[in-house]
């Protein structure tokens, strides 16, 4: 099965962390990572998308993505 998460965070190195602990995981950079402006609180934000696939499995909404 390949899954897909969207990553996001705000604009400090806990976001480079949530990737880099993605990317040693299994997960694949998907895409080009975004970067916008939340007015509500101020602060840049930023998005990546990770891919993975999975052998063995079969997909299941109520699954926990992380974790697999």
């Amino acid at each position: 099965m390949k899954l897909y998460r969207f990553l996001t965070g705000s604009d400090d190195s806990g976001f480079c962390h949530k990737v880099t602990a993605a990317l040693n995981k299994g997960w694949a950079l998907h895409g080009s990572p975004t970067y916008a402006f939340d007015a509500a609180s101020g602060t840049m934000r930023c998005g990546q998308a990770v891919v993975k696939e999975v052998e063995g499995k079969d997909y299941a909404p109520e699954m926990k993505l992380g974790e697999q």
